[in-house]
């Protein structure tokens, strides 16, 4: 079987300024919902052993983790946010499917 990505340089380029223009006429507080769209664009141009993979994260899911996350991080001292990239990664590996 063959695995492959089918999205282009234009494309990411496009739905890259999207996800910063998003996350920057809203000062960061619409980052889940840019980053859902992002994973969702790199889903749809993902098959993997010649099945489509798609990505069902919604942008309130990952700002409730945020929240969670982010208060961890305070309670913590700084030292949970050592683990928030990994975190990161879980949950959208979690939301990552083959149809």
């Amino acid at each position: 079987m063959e695995s492959k990505f089918t999205g282009g340089l234009l494309g990411l380029i496009g739905i890259s300024l999207l996800q910063g223009f998003i996350i920057t006429i809203t000062f960061g507080i619409a980052a889940p919902w840019a980053i859902c769209i992002k994973e969702r664009w790199i889903a749809k141009h993902t098959i993997i052993d010649g099945r489509q993979v798609t990505f069902d994260g919604t942008g309130g899911q990952l700002f409730g983790n945020y929240i969670k996350w982010f208060l961890l991080s305070i309670i913590t001292i700084g030292i949970y946010s050592l683990w928030l990239g990994i975190n990161m990664k879980k949950w959208v590996v979690k939301h990552t499917h083959l149809l």
